[in-house]
């Protein structure tokens, strides 16, 4: 761990609303002081020194949803690579989804994520488990041996659990041990075959495509299910006008419900797929502009929690099947924040503080980590953005394996040019 100073960064004041000067002094992988700029620089004699001058300094972002791909599908990503592209998006701590190969459905493979994140990640690393064996939804996993592992909580996303029944004693098991319940909210049978969503874009191309009912159908069934049952439940990637309705519903009578939202699904919907392009195809998959401003309004009034990229690497040769047979998903660590900041904040939609909240501040209060604050005492988890500096997304310059993103080409501010995470510098281009 490094003694460090961040000198003349500028912090965002959340009483004020505003930027302002200070310097951070880091030690022992914790935040040691926060000074004033007004009083010039402190002494930094012994420490190594960045100078964020005119840079944004935040604490580090947070994506509680990615695919690492590891172990199983290492030509998509593996944790050495997924944690380098998190790192230059300025990500200090990410979540890991567990429909790998084999999936992250015992002990064992909880441990193998954690061991090899800590030999060859440099962010934090946080294991989901499977609610159900191989995420066939026929039998629940041994939650309290996956617990014990370092799991920190219980997934199957990539596939809805179609039994509620089984999602019922999911539930059960993970309320009595203090756990969440993360879902992925899909009815099968209103999908299968299907990859793009109902819309103007299903209809020019002649497809039939997902109804909004499918995610909608699970949120709620599932708020129910938790109210019965007490559990944290979240409700993964949420994309529906229904889906936010039914959770706007319970929160307002006190069901234990937290969700997120992805970028791609804050700035685009169907009415942009420009053809037949898998680097389009995610899923849920795009929906309509009404959706779009629901998702939006329902992040704004807190509804949604929560950014998350559901990063999902997969190779060139893949999406290259073209939109029906390729495999969904879309990478995301790399342009996330620029494209927020560019989108919401440049605009004057949301305040610059508003949106670091929600990538910091509110994934760490919902699942109760300790870092996702700038304060002394905290953990020197830390990213430095140069809000100034307009780049065009380059995918051929992504530090993931993939690069299937579709925005390429477009032009943003607001790049992460230098990630720390516990003290130490673990991506940097000052």
């Amino acid at each position: 761990m490094r003694s460090l100073w961040i000198v003349n960064g500028q912090i965002w004041n959340e009483n004020k609303e505003q930027l302002e000067t200070r310097h951070v002094k880091i030690e022992n992988g914790l935040i040691a002081a926060i000074e004033d700029g007004a009083a010039g620089i402190p002494d930094t004699a012994g420490y190594e020194v960045v100078d964020a001058a005119g840079k944004l300094v935040s604490a580090g972002l947070i994506d509680m949803h990615v695919h690492l791909r590891d172990p199983g599908f290492e030509h998509k990503e593996d944790i050495a690579t997924g944690t380098r592209s998190a790192a230059k998006g300025g990500f200090t701590t990410i979540a890991c989804m567990p429909n790998t190969r084999p999936v992250t459905d015992t002990p064992e493979t909880v441990r193998y994520i954690l061991d090899k994140a800590a030999a060859e990640g440099v962010v934090k690393v946080l294991p989901y488990a499977a609610i159900t064996k191989n995420e066939l939804g026929r039998e629940l996993t041994d939650f309290a041996a996956l617990k014990e592992a370092g799991a920190v909580g219980f997934t199957d996303d990539g596939v809805g659990v179609q039994n509620a029944q089984m999602m019922k004693n999911a539930m059960a098991l993970a309320a009595s041990m203090d756990m969440p319940v993360i879902a992925h909210c899909e009815d099968d049978s209103l999908v299968e075959g299907l990859f793009v969503s109902e819309g103007k874009f299903a209809e020019r191309s002649g497809l039939k495509g997902i109804p909004n009912e499918s995610e909608a159908i699970h949120v709620g069934r599932d708020v129910l299910l938790a109210e019965s049952t007490g559990v944290h439940y979240h409700v993964c990637h949420v994309s529906t006008e229904q889906s936010v309705r039914l959770i706007r519903l319970a929160k307002q009578v006190g069901i234990k419900v937290t969700a997120e939202v992805c970028p791609h699904h804050l700035v685009l919907s169907d009415e942009d797929i420009p053809g037949m392009d898998a680097n389009w195809k995610m899923n849920p998959p795009l929906r309509t502009p009404r959706d779009v401003e629901a998702v939006i309004e329902g992040l704004e009034d807190g509804t949604l929690d929560m950014i998350v990229t559901d990063h999902a690497p997969h190779s060139a040769e893949e999406k290259a099947r073209g939109m029906q047979l390729a495999p969904f998903g879309i990478v995301g660590f790399e342009t996330a924040f620029p494209l927020l900041y560019t989108k919401f904040v440049q605009t004057g939609k949301w305040t610059l503080g508003f949106l670091l909240k929600r990538m910091t501040t509110d994934p760490a209060r919902v699942f109760r980590l300790s870092s996702g604050r700038l304060e002394i005492g905290a953990p020197a988890d830390v990213t430095i953005v140069d809000l100034e500096n307009e780049r065009t997304v380059d995918p051929e310059s992504f530090v993931s394996k993939s690069n299937n993103t579709p925005f390429g080409g477009w032009k943003l501010s607001g790049w992460p040019v230098l990630t720390i995470v516990d003290g130490s510098v673990v991506w940097s281009e000052l």
